[in-house]
């Protein structure tokens, strides 16, 4: 798949953060980032994430990068 096409990757934060009754605001203060910047991921509008928010979401929501990412099969 050429990097210019769109990319198959979901971000389940929505599901993640009502499971623990957190809101976007609490995590990104948690996790030292930006809500905007939380937000682009959380709504699939993120071409890349580092991995120190990564690690850093998923230390604070008690998850594994699995939990918060999977790739959608092609169709």
């Amino acid at each position: 798949m050429p990097v210019d096409e769109p990319h198959r990757v979901v971000c389940h934060l929505d599901r993640l953060l009502e499971e623990r009754g957190m809101t976007l605001a609490a995590l990104a203060e948690a996790v030292g980032v930006t809500v905007v910047n939380l937000s682009v991921l959380k709504n699939d509008r993120a071409k890349a994430i580092r991995f120190s928010t990564l690690t850093a979401v998923c230390d604070v929501l008690g998850c594994q990068p699995g939990d918060v990412l999977t790739v959608e099969p092609t169709a």
